[in-house]
């Protein structure tokens, strides 16, 4: 019940209650406390006390919304489109976007200053209530190799590259809920300076697949590849990877078992660039794969990698049992690629050219119609093998045997017959 309702009624019971009987007033406070749920004490006071128009109505709190309803609206809409970003990046994906912001929602020029304006906490909590819808869930099928960890050193330090080159590798399983036969694996790499991320779908885990999912991703990154830094899977502990990265020149490295922090930024991606989009689906055929790694290869890679603002740890600073971690300003993993100054002028002048013709809600609806054709294509898990139905094995004379000794030991002692011949 509302403030100004609860008062409407009290109005209209003040002046039944000060002219009631005793036993009247005692309904009246029962239907009074039933109808506002109050305590019997709070009732009796308020209908005690000064007549209700002389109470005055208690003002709300806290200051009035400046932002119109328009302009939240187009920034839960760029939200959306964006992948659900956090208010800071969502501030810089704003600032990004504003060219075809304003040629697609027809704001006035008030509205528009809003919008550019708002600041990132009053993002977060205009979303606030939408992101308590977003549910998370991370699993994991790696299987441990034991192969090549004495040619394989452990990256123990942390990651402190100021050249990009550097990548972090894991595998993301699309097995659904079983993990039998053989189904589809994205190969997810990003890098580690500048957040650049290739993703290629391969059907198994298998070493050649991972290699050649490599070698393609390594030529599609807009900047050379100096070293590999891996969990302890199979998939990646192996003479085919070994060979290669001894072919290339690159630095293979890898993490301690069962320590995920020391794979943190592929770990992060594994989330935001397979798991948010793909799903949890089961995909077990070569056209799964193939449409998956069209997305992959062309719309999806660009929308990441272009027009989506990352943020960068700086410093973490332990002030008694809390951990302080500063990041710098959101950029696109391109933006800090041309920071850079470590990438391929060609590679990069393309990718310019690109931003520049593309429209990222295009891109993004783009996406979402592959994705819808995608997920047409996943299968559903095997069910679960069925106990081999009991067999009747074909019948001896041993087996006759057993079964009428069995039978006569059920039936009790048989009495011997007696025949015309004396007994033995």
């Amino acid at each position: 019940m509302s403030p100004k309702t609860r008062q409407e009624l009290f109005a209209e019971l003040y002046e039944r209650y000060h002219q009631a009987a005793k036993v009247l007033k005692t309904q009246i406070l029962n239907e009074c406390c039933a109808t506002t749920r109050l305590h019997r004490k709070s009732a009796i006071r308020k209908l005690n006390g000064p007549p209700p128009d002389a109470q005055a109505m208690p003002t709300p709190r806290g200051r009035a919304r400046i932002y119109a309803r328009e302009v939240v609206a187009v920034a839960e809409n760029v939200w959306d489109t964006a992948g659900y970003p956090c208010g800071v990046r969502l501030k810089a994906v704003l600032q990004r976007w504003r060219p075809w912001i304003e040629r697609r929602f027809p704001l006035s020029p008030a509205q528009t200053e809003q919008l550019f304006a708002i600041s990132a906490r009053q993002l977060d909590r205009r979303l606030a209530y939408k992101k308590r819808l977003l549910k998370k869930r991370r699993y994991g099928r790696t299987k441990p190799g034991t192969l090549l960890k004495h040619h394989i050193p452990i990256k123990t330090d942390h990651w402190d590259v100021t050249t990009p080159g550097f990548h972090e590798l894991d595998t993301v399983a699309h097995c659904g809920n079983s993990a039998e036969g053989e189904y589809a694996h994205t190969v997810n790499q990003t890098d580690i300076f500048t957040g650049w991320v290739e993703s290629r779908a391969v059907l198994g885990k298998s070493a050649v697949a991972v290699v050649t999912a490599l070698d393609e991703m390594r030529a599609a990154c807009p900047f050379p590849t100096h070293g590999y830094d891996s969990d302890n899977g199979s998939e990646f502990l192996n003479y085919h990877l070994l060979r290669y990265c001894q072919a290339h020149a690159i630095q293979p490295w890898r993490s301690r078992p069962y320590k995920k922090d020391d794979n943190a930024h592929i770990e992060q991606k594994n989330w935001t660039h397979v798991r948010k989009i793909i799903g949890y689906d089961r995909y077990e055929t070569s056209g799964a794969v193939a449409a998956i790694n069209a997305l992959y290869r062309q719309d999806l890679r660009l929308f990441m990698n272009l027009f989506l603002p990352a943020m960068k740890l700086v410093t973490k600073e332990r002030v008694g049992a809390k951990l302080r971690r500063r990041y710098d300003v959101p950029q696109t993993p391109l933006d800090r690629v041309i920071a850079s100054k470590a990438g391929d002028p060609r590679k990069v002048a393309a990718l310019l050219k690109c931003r520049e013709t593309l429209d990222p809600f295009t891109l993004a609806a783009t996406i979402d119609q592959a994705l819808q054709q995608i997920w047409r294509l996943a299968h559903p898990a095997p069910p679960p093998k069925a106990p081999a139905p009991w067999t009747r094995e074909p019948e001896t004379a041993l087996t006759r045997l057993s079964g009428a000794v069995l039978a006569r030991g059920a039936e009790g002692p048989r009495q011997p017959v007696l025949t015309g011949g004396a007994s033995r």
